[in-house]
């Protein structure tokens, strides 16, 4: 009886993100080419097949890999695997050469379109089944769980373990046959798969077991006792079944190599070791040469197919040297592109070069309600286009699908560069038609990078300053005010002109500043923090905060009725009813009916009634002043959050999607609008009680993770203050430490407010307060307030040292540097106005330790959204300065807490060794205000 047949097909795909994160970075010296997971995978490769042929001794032999991220289960389920992130930047460039090194092997390699590499596995493990052949497939991804059995196994290299039946047992509670019945009931929030809301593995497995399959628990859940999850197997059938049809593997897939023609064969050393060689893998080349000494290695043999100019293409210094010689001070022709085969036509040059700009045009800045009207693009000095796609001209226009079907593919494409200005909302809108963008450049934040502070980052002042080109501005297309049309009302001739314009300006532009990029030495920011955020921050905007809009409306009508009361107690006072609101009235009731006398003026020479005249009168012991203010501030509360959110809830979400402007700050802070969630007040009591409205789903938390004295940490490191630092490492309260310096009292004997009045100096001087300001802050004098900031550069002399240095590098440079090498810039700061001169020195002195801790909050916020992609048991919801908001399924909280802080705190390594601890503090709750 002759030996059986043993079919080994290896997951390429995982194979490579395993190759990848498992060793080092390494690049190819003669020209930089990123070579690490290609190293990896060759060398895991190679590993597997000299211990199979020792061992196992298969008889078949493929590397199965995925082709796209688009397949069949899409058109099922739109929203499958749709929030996966693209490929990091250096492994996107070794997808290709790692296909041909399985060729050099002289192994299959075997990708399909439309479909993932478990459903090619699954088909031949049923094709070879059928032919008594045994089975193993080395992987460990636990989908392909479903198709083992006593002939077909799973082997995971990493863990040098074997998965058979029992193995798939202990993992999911039930046999081979009955996983695909658990997942569609557990969901994977990894591939997005929704399941049933609240059914973990365990709880699936339970009932599969009890009812024998997914069909029959489905028509008998009527019988489940407990409530709950009887009412969700019930209310999520459809989910549930379409679940099932996502997690089965498709084993019917055709237009793929006929089993038998995976006969393995022996390995190509002539092929392989020159190609080895040219990739400098040496190691591997020489262990196959020494092995081999009776082969005779040509090194100058190479495989043509290697283009390494294409594989280079995503690395930005190596896109075209052309580009860089391009004239800036041409106008392009503009086109309007309606027909299909002129698409096609500007595709295939696009294919060529390996890049375009491209910017949408909409019918609303709101992401959540704008639709796609047109796309402009632009890859050459000479020509930029736009597509029209939805306006309401009768005109023939590219539609959708068409989009869809020729455009796509670019966007998706790993090995397109795609460049934008605030790309961050073009990939917005095409995420709602389901079309992925990887590979990306962002003009306005490599302006950013450039120029933080020196000018804004809009297209339009770009335009003036590189290329003094006056550009049509958006209110010239489509009006202002009353007579304002939507861009898909726009003529699209008129359209054409102004969108064009656009991209050709960002063509431009990115010429120039990626230039400025290497020569400047601003690569680190960018390429490690900028633009790896854009994905991170668009999660984020995507995730949004769910909002109890009845808790909300009822807190607005409580500070309605504390509003009216306050107003009973203000007339009382004054004598008479009058518009509070109105600075006129009440100047007129303040200093003419109550003869109070006016400590300050505005501008124009008015009475001020602003808050900090107020201030003063309410501290003189007037009372009214007290109750105005607090009106104030309860009717701010009420206009600016209570009632105004309300506006940005979406009904489809109940949830608050705020959106982050990534260059709006100098110091490399996020901004958020649309709404701000960031100022909601946290001092009074009524300030915090609106965070309660923000609120988890059910079977979720709320968790804050806040870092603490961010700010004073890292002047203690820059500023390498000893007293601070030692405070730091050791734990201790930096307050009362400071307390004890400046005032001379001991630990033990810090009262309440002598700490409180430290800590109005300790972060005070990171802001350059004056004697004045904290005089105010402290309600001391101006002397008190001097001596405390005398004393305290007196025993903190580095701080001083510090800030001297710090303004007058600004002064030489015009710009300050945080720690991870963000320029900030000061163009005012040698200005002849003195008013303007010691805000900039104020502002510059703040700008490495403020913009030093927003640097390592984002690249907390890379780490993080790294460490939890595509999944929905945790996803990451708002920043806040120096606070991260998360929202976590309530049974995985103490799994994610600790891997989570762990990120924060070590959020600079190993870039920078950070001399003091960082520390976070975190805290759970069915709310914000709970959690924070």
């Amino acid at each position: 009886m002759s030996k059986k047949n043993h079919l080994f097909l290896i997951d390429g795909s995982g194979y490579i993100f395993r190759a990848y994160y498992a060793l080092p970075p390494l690049y190819r010296k003669s020209d930089g080419l990123p070579t690490g997971a290609v190293n990896g995978f060759c060398n895991m490769l190679y590993k597997l097949l000299e211990d199979t042929n020792r061992d196992l001794k298969p008889s078949h032999l493929a590397v199965i890999f995925d082709s796209a991220r688009k397949t069949f289960r899409n058109d099922i389920y739109s929203e499958y695997k749709a929030n996966r992130g693209e490929a990091p930047e250096d492994l996107i460039p070794q997808f290709d050469i790692i296909k041909k090194s399985v060729s050099a092997f002289g192994i299959q390699s075997i990708e399909l379109a439309g479909y993932e590499a478990d459903d090619i596995i699954a088909t031949y493990t049923r094709e070879a089944i059928e032919r008594n052949w045994e089975v193993s497939i080395v992987s460990s991804d636990k989908d392909l769980m479903q198709i083992v059995s006593n002939d077909v196994k799973m082997i995971d290299t990493m863990k040098n373990k074997t998965i058979g039946p029992n193995e798939v047992i202990e993992k999911f509670g039930v046999m081979p046959n009955k996983v695909i019945d658990v997942q569609a009931l557990a969901g994977d929030s990894s591939d997005n798969i929704p399941g049933a809301p609240g059914i973990g593995v365990k709880t699936a497995a339970i009932l599969i077991n009890e009812y024998g399959s997914l069909d029959n628990l489905l028509k008998n859940c009527d019988q489940i006792k407990q409530n709950k999850r009887r009412e969700t197997l019930q209310n999520f059938q459809e989910q549930i079944i379409l679940s099932k049809q996502l997690v089965t593997l498709k084993n019917d897939v055709e237009n793929i190599p006929e089993v038998d023609e995976l006969e393995q064969k022996k390995i190509d050393i002539e092929n392989l070791v020159p190609f080895l060689i040219d990739l400098e893998l040496n190691k591997l080349a020489d262990r196959l040469k020494k092995k081999n000494p009776n082969i005779i290695i040509d090194n100058k043999k190479n495989d043509p197919k290697i283009n390494k100019e294409i594989l280079l293409k995503p690395k930005i210094k190596e896109i075209s040297e052309s580009f860089n010689k391009l004239s800036n001070s041409q106008v392009a022709q503009y086109h309007m592109i309606n027909d299909e085969k002129e698409l096609c036509a500007i595709i295939e040059d696009i294919n060529k070069l390996g890049f375009f700009v491209f910017d949408v045009e909409t019918d609303s800045l709101n992401i959540q309600n704008a639709n796609l009207v047109g796309i402009s693009i632009c890859f050459n000095e000479q020509d930029s286009f736009y597509i029209p796609i939805k306006h309401k001209e009768e005109l023939k226009q590219i539609t959708i699908d068409q989009i869809k079907k020729y455009l796509a593919p670019l966007f998706i494409s790993h090995s397109i560069k795609k460049i934008g200005h605030n790309i961050k909302y073009d990939i917005s809108i095409l995420k709602k038609y389901n079309i992925e963008v990887n590979s990306i450049d962002d003009t306005m934040l490599m302006s950013l990078v450039c120029n933080a502070g020196a000018h804004r980052h809009n297209m339009d002042d770009l335009a003036k300053i590189y290329l003094d080109r006056t550009t049509t501005k958006f209110k010239d297309v489509v009006g202002s005010g009353k007579t304002q049309i939507t861009f898909d009302q726009v003529d699209i001739k008129a359209a054409t002109q102004y969108a064009a314009e656009d991209s050709e300006i960002t063509f431009k532009l990115f010429q120039l500043l990626k230039k400025r990029i290497i020569d400047e030495k601003n690569g680190s920011v960018y390429y490690d923090i900028e633009r790896p955020l854009i994905n991170v921050i668009l999660g984020m905007e995507n995730n949004g905060i769910k909002i109890d809009i009845q808790h909300l409306k009822l807190l607005s009508f409580n500070f309605l009725k504390q509003i009216k009361k306050t107003e009973e107690k203000i007339y009382k006072l004054a004598g008479k009813e009058f518009n509070i609101g109105s600075p006129k009235q009440l100047s007129e009731i303040l200093f003419d009916n109550m003869s109070l006398k006016p400590l300050k003026k505005t501008k124009t020479g008015d009475r001020s009634t602003g808050i900090e005249a107020l201030e003063d009168l309410a501290y003189q012991g007037h009372k009214i002043a007290d109750f105005i203010i607090q009106w104030r501030q309860l009717s701010k509360l009420r206009s600016t959050y209570t009632e105004a959110l309300q506006n940005h809830i979406f009904a489809s979400t109940e949830r608050i999607h705020t959106s982050y402007g990534m260059a709006s700050t100098n110091t490399g802070r996020l901004a958020s609008s649309e709404p701000n969630l960031q100022n909601i007040p946290i001092r009074t009591e009524e300030g915090r009680s609106i965070r309660t409205a923000f609120i988890a789903e059910s079977n979720n938390q709320i968790m804050s993770a806040d870092y603490s004295q961010i700010e004073l940490r890292v002047l203690a490191h820059m500023a390498d203050v000893k007293q601070l630092k030692e405070a730091f490492n050791n734990n201790q309260d930096i307050h009362k430490i400071t307390a004890s310096e400046i005032f001379g009292v001991k630990l033990e004997d810090i009262t309440p407010d002598l700490r409180r009045q430290a800590k109005a100096v300790n972060f005070g001087i990171i802001y350059d307060i004056s004697a004045f300001g904290l005089a105010k802050q402290l309600g001391i004098s101006n002397s008190e307030a001097s001596d405390f900031i005398k004393r305290y550069f007196h025993k903190f002399n580095g701080i001083k040292e510090f800030m001297e240095n710090t303004r007058e590098t600004c002064r030489q440079n015009g710009y300050v540097e945080t720690l991870c090498g963000r320029k900030c810039f000061f163009p005012g700061i040698k200005d002849k106005n003195f008013r303007i001169r010691s805000f900039q020195e104020r502002a510059a002195i703040n700008a490495p330790i403020q913009g030093t801790a927003a640097d390592i909050i984002k690249f907390a916020m890379i780490k993080i959204d790294k460490m939890i992609k595509d999944d929905q048991d945790c996803r990451m919801l708002l920043q806040v300065h120096d606070e991260l908001i998360f929202e976590i399924n309530e049974e995985k909280i103490s799994n994610y807490k600790g891997k989570i802080i762990g990120q924060m705190e070590n959020a600079l390594e190993p870039q920078i060794k950070f001399s003091i601890p960082l520390i976070v503090d975190s805290n759970f709750g069915k709310n914000w205000n709970e959690a924070h």
